[in-house]
């Protein structure tokens, strides 16, 4: 995806407790950065995670997430993490994420969540308030564009 078509960005530091021998992040950490944006982004939507689905009586879980690599963040490197959701099906929903140090893009992502009942931990609809949320807000970003 270009950068354009995110317009969602959370911005994090990598701290010194984040990079390894070599100097550059560990490779896992990525996944946590994923998981930091996701958050705000559920935050910027209207939809605080976890109360927001709580009250719907749902919760989301991982189901796959890849990460691909194409340059390494070091020590202190500003990093954006764009968010978008690429696809809601009936229980899933397929966040793409990539990462930039400036406008070099240094990791792509996604990461699939299937909404269950957080009891039962079986698949359940995703609520019709979740999906206009994303939608409103991912459908004016492509306006906007």
């Amino acid at each position: 995806m270009a950068r354009e078509q995110f317009r969602f960005f959370h911005p994090l530091r990598v701290r010194w407790a984040e990079v390894d021998r070599q100097g550059i992040v560990f490779n896992g950490h990525y996944l946590t950065y994923f998981d930091v944006a996701i958050t705000e982004y559920w935050r910027a939507i209207g939809f605080p995670y976890p109360d927001a689905l709580l009250t719907h009586g749902c919760d989301t879980f991982v189901k796959k997430a890849t990460v691909e690599y194409h340059a390494p963040a070091g020590f202190d490197d500003v990093l954006d993490v764009g968010v978008r959701v690429a696809r809601i099906g009936r229980s899933s929903m397929r966040f793409v994420l990539e990462i930039y140090r400036g406008q070099e893009l240094l990791i792509e992502g996604e990461i699939v969540y299937v909404n269950a009942d957080p009891a039962t931990r079986k698949p359940t609809p995703v609520p019709g308030s979740l999906r206009e949320a994303i939608g409103t807000y991912e459908v004016s970003a492509l306006e906007s564009a």
